[in-house]
Parts: structure tokens; C-alpha cells; sequence
């Protein structure tokens, strides 16, 4: 079930013709930089430090 919007509630824009795949004056697509390795590898960590926690609490519980 949906609320009807309060006063408070601003209006949000949505683009008519957008998304991903919209295409920028130049007539080239515009596309989302790629992640960084930085953020990949912060990825890859906080993913070794939750299966490490689930090992040790397996470990521990047992």
C-alpha cells in the first residue's frame, strides 16, 4: 500500500528519456567510470573479514 504524499514531500524529477544508456549532446554515450582498484580491493577485504568471522564463529560455537 503507497501513502499519498505529505506536505513536506518535495516532487522529484524524473528525466523523460534517461537512464544508463542516454545519450550526451555530442552524440557519444555517456557511461559510469569504472571502480577504482582501490574500491576492489576494499571489497575483497571487507569479503575476507566476513568469512573469516563465520569460520572463527563456526569454530568457536562448536
Amino acid at each position: 500500500m503507497s501513502t499519498p504524499p505529505g506536505d513536506r514531500d518535495e516532487p522529484r524529477h524524473v528525466p523523460s528519456s534517461g537512464g544508463p544508456r542516454s545519450v550526451a549532446s555530442s552524440g557519444e554515450p555517456r557511461y559510469e567510470p569504472p571502480p577504482g582498484p582501490g574500491r576492489l580491493a576494499l571489497w575483497i577485504l571487507l569479503f575476507a573479514v566476513a568469512a573469516l568471522a563465520v569460520v572463527l564463529g563456526g569454530v568457536y560455537f562448536t
